[in-house]
């Protein structure tokens, strides 16, 4: 027979097969000797006591050979002659899977890119990092694989109602992700192994019959009357298709300024904004795995990870995509910004713990940008806080920062405590900075936050600003049946800069949905 357990052992049987093979032969009835193989379904840790417990699903074999492991794969049939094409503007996460879905289901797609392909594009970051000079289409945001090549890549997501994770983790694997993402209750790749998988997949499109163009950025659209024919690069090409999905993400605030100028309908969303919250990584592995002082955390343990979140006052107060043994790195996308994001490598070894420690900004609270900015206010209250992070470091990607306990007091800091953010901190009174009703909040969220992790408003957290990207301000509308914008027919707007996702596989799944939609 051929079962699926589900067993909870020690920390120490967490990699050793013949522990699961006697757990599995302990919890079916019989003698471990009728266990013919045992394989991993799914891994994850429970730490919520001292003693740290594994929890496997595994698929168990008695008296029979175990069926051969299905290692995924991608392919798709050669396009038909009179393939339909889908110009696909963005080549992030959603762009890219949608330009492999439409590959599956006979249309071609071309892919447009503003940035530069993932090798060429991480020499690019040099100069933001040792300079803090921005190239403005080449940086941490634009590029082949978008915002998440250069990330922590995070692929644990909530988004199971939106379409096949499992397909999206099977189709990263097909392209070189590590396999243990589909085991890992909470995946990631790393943001070192991220850019070969991602060239993988653009050598998928180009051999499924597709075309992909780097340094290819749109300008303008082909309106005609009430359908969108294609767009118009900066270099004046017309490219045209059957239809245009639209995958910018939401650092491409030229496109939603187009758009409002085209008279194309745009809607307010709420967003977050807020800073980067930095400890070092010994205290949160201390707090989340109960170790004693001094206790150096197993080698079988993962870096330790934290969520939190309150609401204050109608207002979300949350950590956003927290980075365990992870960087603070400079996202901004003009050079009269700074904006702070986080990334870690596949091993997350890094000496630091940092997080988004963000608030929640609904539309109302943006309304003082809308007499200039019309529909496009939150774009603009992000921008200023952006500006003023500029103006507070003091030049380059320097970044304005402020110990947690001088912040809980309204108090300058004398100095910062030690950072992984390469460009460095200044001491600035963020609490003057930041909108009163977000540092309030901020305050408070933190002081509830040291109760659930000790010390974790300690003097030892920093706090770097400003954390403005964490989604889009803007929605652009689509028909709940056909995906299409309900104005513009031929308008398929999609991913986490359209207001439709929140991360890599979210952005994915919607990628592929939209390509289902054409």
């Amino acid at each position: 027979m051929i079962e699926t357990l589900d067993l909870i052992l020690p920390l120490d049987a967490s990699e050793d097969e013949v522990a699961w093979k006697a757990a599995a032969a302990k919890k079916l009835g019989v003698p471990a000797s009728r266990v013919t193989g045992v394989r991993l379904l799914k891994h994850s840790l429970d730490a919520r006591q001292r003693a740290v417990k594994v929890q496997l699903r595994l698929e168990v074999a008695v008296d029979v050979p175990l069926p051969a492991e299905i290692v995924p794969t991608w392919s798709t049939p050669p396009l038909p002659a009179n393939a339909r094409t889908a110009v696909i503007v963005g080549c992030g996460p959603a762009g890219m899977f949608a330009a492999l879905h439409c590959l599956e289901r006979g249309i071609k797609p071309i892919v447009l890119e503003r940035g530069k392909d993932a090798s060429a594009r991480r020499f690019d970051l040099a100069p933001i990092l040792r300079q803090g000079v921005v190239i403005e289409d080449s940086n941490y945001c634009f590029g082949e694989g978008g915002a998440g090549t250069f990330s922590d890549g995070k692929l644990y997501t909530r988004a199971t109602k939106r379409g096949p994770v499992a397909r999206v983790y099977e189709i990263l694997v097909a392209h070189g992700a590590p396999q243990r993402i589909l085991t890992d209750a909470h995946p990631h790749i790393g943001s070192n192994l991220l850019p070969n998988v991602v060239k993988a997949m653009r050598a998928s499109i180009l051999e499924g019959g597709g075309e992909v163009r780097f340094q290819t950025k749109v300008v303008d659209f082909i309106v005609d009357g009430d359908c969108l024919r294609g767009v118009i690069t900066a270099e004046g090409e017309e490219i045209t298709g059957d239809a245009v999905v639209l995958a910018t993400g939401h650092s491409a605030r030229d496109i939603y300024r187009l758009l409002a100028e085209k008279k194309i309908l745009l809607e307010r969303k709420p967003f977050a904004v807020g800073v980067r919250i930095e400890h070092p990584q010994p205290f949160i592995d201390a707090q989340q795995y109960h170790l004693k002082k001094d206790e150096e955390r197993p080698d079988l343990l993962p870096a330790a990870r934290y969520a939190v979140a309150t609401k204050i006052d109608d207002r979300g107060v949350h950590s956003f995509c927290m980075c365990p043994g992870g960087f603070i790195v400079p996202a901004s996308t003009e050079n009269d910004e700074v904006v702070v994001n986080g990334m870690s490598l596949a091993r997350r070894d890094s000496p630091f713990a940092n997080s988004g420690l963000v608030v929640t900004v609904e539309p109302e609270d943006t309304d003082s940008f809308s007499k200039e900015h019309g529909v496009l206010s939150g774009i603009a209250f992000q921008k200023a806080l952006e500006v003023a992070a500029k103006q507070a470091g003091g030049g380059g990607q320097v970044a304005p920062g402020q110990r947690v306990a001088d912040f809980l007091v309204n108090k300058v800091s004398a100095d910062l405590p030690k950072t992984s953010y390469f460009p460095g901190g200044k001491s600035s009174p963020l609490h003057e900075i930041l909108p009163k009703g977000i540092v309030r909040r901020m305050q408070t969220g933190l002081k509830l936050f040291d109760r659930k992790i000790r010390g974790y408003a300690g003097q030892e957290a920093l706090l770097l600003g400003f954390e403005t990207r964490t989604s889009s301000p803007v929605r652009i509308p689509r028909r709940d049946d056909t995906l299409e914008h309900p104005e513009v027919r031929g308008l398929y707007p999609c991913g986490e800069g359209a207001g439709y996702a929140g991360g890599i596989v979210s952005a994915a799944l919607d990628g592929m949905r939209v390509a289902e939609a054409l």
